[in-house]
């Protein structure tokens, strides 16, 4: 009589399916995965230190006398805090030459961001969801015009405002502003606005929602972000600007980057001057990119992740 005793067969799987455990990890891995965020964070905050160290010395000398700022590096004021004054700000906001370019800046930065943003946001819904000839030779010819640096442009456009009457003029200034920076906010708008699904734009239309109401009401809403990084990116390229202030503007209706320039031919006896102004002059751009900062992120991001 025979006993039978049964196997147990181990369950086939196919060729390269088994996965094989992770590789040991040597001593040297595992010191780095557990010190890689502490040294992470650490290079971060020494990169930013770095950074801004030239800021930090600007505010400080700012806040020194010129006498102080010739003797001394504005170092010592850390030993010697006596020296930190706010006349130097105060004697800048009584120096008529340096407020009337605070407010010309103004007047030439926000009319340029705002035509920029309204136009540039028309042109690229309609490029994006309008249908009519020709629409892709125009996108193509808006991204060609990005390249085009500003320097070409310069000679015809001031023969242009002299033709027309307005050169050396405010309004020259922004309309050379506003042109130059239509393209990339045509450009950047755009293909956010694609990425909108077309859904809901349709769903629109079957409401009976005009083009505009659509755009006003259901594109801006959600291509805020988009919007919010450019209005930064124009305000910014617009208030720190000196090429353009030097070619179309004159010495009374110069921004502040034309009005610091001109400061500089007396170097050694204005940094009362150049300190606060500078430091003004930067300030009021960090003000505005930290208010928009979270839909800046947003803007950047957008598209990034499907």
């Amino acid at each position: 009589m025979s006993i039978s005793v049964p196997m147990r067969v181990p369950e086939l799987e196919p060729a390269g399916t088994v996965v094989g455990g992770p590789p040991p990890r040597s001593l040297v891995s595992r010191v780095v995965s557990r010190l890689g965020g502490a040294l992470a964070q650490v290079a971060v905050v020494v990169i930013a230190l770095f950074w801004l160290f030239p800021t930090v010395g600007l505010a400080v000398a700012s806040l020194r006398d010129t006498a102080d700022n010739s003797a001394t590096g504005w170092w010592t004021v850390f030993t010697a805090p006596s020296q930190l004054t706010l006349e130097n700000y105060a004697n800048l906001l009584q120096n008529e030459a340096i407020v009337r370019s605070l407010w010309n800046t103004v007047l030439i930065t926000v009319p340029s961001t705002i035509l920029v943003v309204v136009i540039g946001a028309f042109g690229a819904y309609a490029l994006a969801w309008m249908e009519f000839p020709g629409r892709d030779w125009i996108f193509v010819i808006v991204v060609a015009l990005i390249v085009v640096p500003v320097q070409v442009a310069i000679i015809p456009d001031a023969k242009l405002f002299g033709a027309l009457g307005m050169y050396g003029t405010i309004p020259a200034v922004v309309a050379f502003h506003v042109a130059f920076g239509l393209p990339f906010a045509i450009f950047l708008l755009r293909n956010f606005f694609v990425g909108i699904p077309r859904d809901l734009l349709e769903a629109a239309r079957m409401d009976g929602g005009s083009e505009l109401t659509i755009f006003r009401k259901v594109v801006l809403p959600i291509g805020w972000p988009a919007v919010a990084s450019l209005s930064i990116f124009q305000f910014l390229w617009v208030w720190n600007d000196l090429l353009v202030a030097l070619v179309f503007a004159t010495s009374d209706n110069a921004p502040i980057t034309y009005a610091l320039r001109e400061q500089m031919r007396a170097f050694s006896s204005n940094v009362d001057v150049i300190g606060p102004g500078a430091f003004l002059s930067m300030l009021i751009p960090l003000i505005v990119f930290f208010a928009f900062q979270r839909y800046f992120v947003q803007g950047v991001l957008a598209g990034s992740v499907k």
